[in-house]
């Protein structure tokens, strides 16, 4: 729609700096009249929901309404220009109104709109937003000695009447918890409570229930920007270990929260919809490398799920300038899911344990590749800004992001129903 409204807006500026040079006039009421008309066929896309009315507009809206009220004055006063004619004045008009159009536009065209997939459970997804406060830590990214606090986000069936498998979602780098929405609609329309984590600080952003808002921390930031792995792979293990200690920290903290809620007894909450004997936990990239050592660390952890995620936690050391692995088998089920994106895996040595994964699976070690997909397909940012993720990533997308999160949604599902459920075998491991 921002790309429509981008060409008609070249198009009418065009036509009319023609007609103004045509009659060697300013036309000073007919322009009013296209900017209060262009602003009236704004309101009416809006009102019919042509135009999503949503914050990428807000730009554009403001414009249009200045630029009619001008208008308007010009009407009600009557005021003609009455200089001399100059092309050059049309020209310069004429650049600048598709400069500020341009402008206002350019948040429609970096997330233009687009309609959510359908879910295709039996249940409508409903969702509550709590904030936890981890009294047994101190928050690591201040010096206040306050103490962790997380924003949790609970997707459940709606009208649910059973208890269903929990599961918990990590972000990936620069990510939030609504990273991967689609995919928690699916699972709560299937009969799963989903628990999406902003991990405060690690998140691009973390608005809590009071309205404060949290923004990415930039030491955080400067540490992934500094690390790698081909030239110090020292320090690239001490910020793994760094990362990975607040991470999983924070999904241990978010589980017990959840299974000591399920106790309370209090029959209006989501929380006793929650099974406790079935917990599966996922991330994307970071995220999933957190959710990979939690796997390693609980018991009660029956299933985990890494979107193109690297197993940080596996690397214990270093040694003559190479990484250290556990090399003791992955305990539980796991699922690995990578795209082009990591094109060159083998010869990427943070990746090993992955290259072994995609190398000699065991019984219960599954790879799916999602051919055309790249790094942040896996999350709906490929839905909601196609333009991101192909910047964000550095390779641009050759598989349409509905084919690929809907293909992620039903790998998804089958794993958990597998392993959580006991619903049948999992056997969609593979390429797509």
């Amino acid at each position: 729609m921002g790309a429509v409204i981008l060409v008609v807006a070249f198009m009418i500026e065009g036509a009319f700096a023609a007609f103004c040079i045509n009659t060697k006039s300013y036309q000073a009421k007919v322009r009013s009249l296209i900017r209060i008309g262009a602003f009236a066929g704004f309101v009416l896309l809006t009102l019919l929901a042509v135009i999503e009315w949503n914050m990428r507009w807000c730009g554009l809206a403001a414009l249009l309404f200045v630029w009619a009220a001008l208008g308007a004055r010009t009407l009600i006063l009557g005021k003609a220009d009455k200089k001399e004619f100059k092309g050059i004045k049309i020209g310069f008009q004429f650049i600048s109104s598709l400069l500020l159009v341009t402008a206002a536009v350019i948040p429609a065209l970096i997330f233009p709109q687009y309609k959510p997939l359908e879910t295709t459970g039996p249940y409508q997804a409903a969702t509550i937003t709590d904030a936890y406060t981890d009294t047994s830590r101190v928050e690591t990214y201040t010096t206040t000695g306050e103490n962790r606090m997380l924003n949790v986000q609970i997707w459940y069936p709606q009208n649910g009447n059973e208890t269903y498998p929990l599961i918990v979602f990590s972000h990936g780098t620069t990510g939030t918890r609504t990273s991967n929405l689609s995919l928690y609609h699916e699972l709560a329309s299937h009969g799963y409570v989903v628990a999406a984590i902003d991990h405060t600080y690690h998140a691009l952003f973390t608005t809590f229930p009071d309205g404060r808002t949290i923004w990415i921390d930039r030491g955080y930031i400067n540490e992934f920007a500094a690390e790698d792995a081909h030239k110090d792979r020292q320090q690239s293990y001490a910020f793994y270990q760094k990362w990975m200690k607040i991470r999983m920290d924070d999904i241990n903290f978010v589980i017990d929260t959840i299974l000591s809620k399920t106790q309370e007894g209090n029959p209006e909450t989501v929380y006793t919809l929650v099974d406790p004997g079935k917990i599966g936990v996922m991330g994307h990239s970071m995220g999933g490398s957190a959710a990979l050592g939690i796997g390693r660390v609980r018991q009660d952890v029956g299933a985990v799920i890494a979107l193109e995620s690297p197993f940080m936690y596996d690397i214990v050391g270093t040694k003559d300038g190479e990484f250290v692995w556990n090399e003791e088998p992955y305990p539980i089920p796991v699922l690995n899911v990578y795209t082009e994106s990591w094109d060159h895996l083998g010869e990427w040595k943070q990746y090993a344990r992955n290259y072994a994964l995609l190398s000699d699976t065991g019984a219960t070690a599954f790879n799916v590749y999602i051919r055309g997909a790249v790094h942040l397909s896996l999350t709906d940012l490929s839905l909601s800004s196609p333009f991101l993720t192909n910047m964000l990533t550095g390779k641009k997308a050759a598989i349409d992001a509905k084919t690929c999160l809907t293909t992620i949604n039903k790998i998804t599902l089958e794993f958990f129903d597998s392993y959580l459920k006991g619903k049948g075998t999992f056997t969609a491991a593979g390429v797509y």
